[in-house]
């Protein structure tokens, strides 16, 4: 009876170490297990950070590209306008200058070598017929210039081609020098209809003449008009607002 109770003691004994390595086998392998998940776990997670900071400094390089790329750009724009500002500068100096030495010839021209030092309503080679000063321009035939050419000239002379609105204007500028070649005067077809250069519309009856296209007023001796083409030289009037002195 002992020998049996000890003989299933050592068996049991037996079992128990077996199940306890048997144990610590299943242990030891969950463990093994754990730590390979682990590591792996570690690895993808050094992965998505190397993805990451690979990403970054890719990113952080294109937008310095791009950084680089606009700032030269607003650096171009910004000298663009510091060459505009200057230019627009210069531009108004000259301008300044220009009105100055106009102004400084016109005081010359209408004022200096008078007898009585006096300015003068007119420049010298200018008529007075108040309130205007009228240049007779009356070259030989190959001087002659067509109606655009002779308004082209007297705004070179800061001035335009005569206006006469009325009867009193209209003998203002009469002369016995006008012959039957005529001048030029400010009167020309536009739209169908007969106006001065200052824009207005010709209101004296006197004239009837049809305002086909391409027509202009001729100013005839003994204050006669005639419509004649645009294209024809002749002889011209220019006028310009005289000094009040």
């Amino acid at each position: 009876m002992n020998r049996r109770t000890q003989q299933e003691m050592e068996e049991i004994e037996e079992q128990e170490a077996d199940y306890v390595n048997a144990s610590r086998g299943a242990v030891a392998k969950e463990r093994t297990g754990a730590g390979r998940r682990f590591l792996l776990l570690i690895a993808v997670c050094w992965l998505m950070l190397l993805a990451i900071m690979g990403l970054r400094i890719y990113l952080t390089s294109e937008l310095s590209g791009n950084n680089a790329e606009l700032y030269s750009q607003i650096k171009e724009l910004q000298t663009r306008e510091n060459n505009l500002k200057q230019q627009i500068q210069d531009m108004t100096t000259n301008w300044n200058e220009l009105n100055i030495s106009r102004a400084q010839w016109s005081i010359d021209s209408y004022c200096l070598g008078n007898t009585d030092d006096k300015c003068i309503p007119c420049q010298r080679g200018w008529d007075l017929t108040e309130p205007s000063c009228n240049a007779y321009n009356s070259p030989p035939p190959p001087g002659w210039k067509t109606w655009e050419e002779a308004r082209e000239d007297c705004k070179g002379k800061i001035s335009d081609l005569a206006v006469a609105h009325d009867s009193e204007e209209k003998a203002a500028i009469n002369t016995d020098s006008f012959g039957n070649s005529g001048f030029w005067i400010g009167l020309r077809v536009v739209n169908k209809k007969w106006k001065w250069v200052d824009g207005s519309d010709l209101t004296n009856g006197s004239f009837n003449a049809a305002p086909a296209d391409g027509r202009c007023a001729l100013f005839l001796k003994k204050n006669r008009w005639s419509s004649v083409s645009c294209d024809e030289t002749h002889q011209w009037i220019c006028q310009k607002k005289a000094l009040s002195v």
